[in-house]
C-alpha cells in the first residue's frame, strides 16, 4: 500500500516563521501511511502572467511546483496573516496550480488550510481567503478540518508546535482528516 502523499505549501518565507514551524511538525508528526513534504520553492516562481503561461515554456520554478502538485493527493496550506489577508505568495502558487483552468494541479483534490499569526484570531481571515481562492480554483476544500493559532510567537517563543500536545494532536488530525479525504470519491459536475 502506497502512502497518501500530502504537499505542504507555507506562506511565509521567513525560516523561522511560526508558520514554517507549523509545517515541519506536520511533517514530523504525520501519521503511519501520511507522507507530508514542504514545497521550498515558492519565493522563486514568477507572478502568475498568463503571457508566460505556455506550453512549453512555462517557467522552471513554476513548472516544479506544478509537478509537486500533481504527485501529491492532497495539500495542507500553512498561511500567517498578512493585512488581513493571504501572503502573495500563495496565492501566487494557488493561481499557478489553478491552471490549466479546469485542469490545474489541484483540482478535485482535498485541500486544508491552518496557520498561526500574533493576533488573537490566529489568523481566520487569512485561512478563509486561502480556502476561498483555492475551492474557486478547483480544490476540494475541507471546512472541517483546521485549527488556527492566535498568539502564534509567543505561544511558540520557548518550543516547537510538534512539543505542544495539544497542537501536535490537532496537526495529526488534521493530516489524518486530508488523507481520509484523498479516498472519498470525487463528485463530477
Amino acid at each position: 500500500m502506497t502512502n497518501t502523499r500530502i504537499l505542504t505549501l507555507v506562506g511565509s518565507l521567513r525560516a523561522g516563521s511560526v508558520n514554517r514551524q507549523l509545517a515541519a511538525s506536520a511533517v514530523a508528526l504525520a501519521p503511519e501511511g501520511v507522507e507530508a513534504s514542504i514545497y521550498d520553492g515558492l519565493g522563486e516562481i514568477p507572478f502568475y502572467n498568463e503571457d508566460i503561461d505556455v506550453e512549453g515554456q512555462v517557467p522552471a520554478a513554476a513548472q516544479a511546483l506544478r509537478d509537486a502538485a500533481a504527485a501529491a493527493d492532497g495539500f495542507l496550506l500553512v498561511t500567517p496573516e498578512y493585512n488581513g489577508t493571504i501572503p502573495a505568495v500563495l496565492k501566487n502558487a494557488i493561481d499557478w496550480l489553478s491552471r490549466p483552468f479546469g485542469a490545474g494541479a489541484i483540482v478535485g483534490k482535498p485541500v486544508a488550510v491552518v496557520g498561526g499569526a500574533h493576533g488573537q484570531y490566529g489568523g481566520v481571515w487569512a485561512q478563509d481567503e486561502a480556502r476561498k481562492a483555492t475551492g474557486i480554483a478547483g480544490a476540494r476544500v475541507l471546512a472541517d478540518v483546521t485549527f488556527s493559532v492566535p498568539g502564534a510567537a509567543a505561544r511558540f517563543a520557548e518550543s516547537a508546535p510538534h512539543d505542544d500536545a495539544d497542537m501536535a494532536a490537532d496537526i495529526v488530525k488534521v493530516l489524518a482528516g486530508l488523507a481520509a479525504a484523498t479516498n472519498e470519491p470525487v463528485a463530477v459536475a
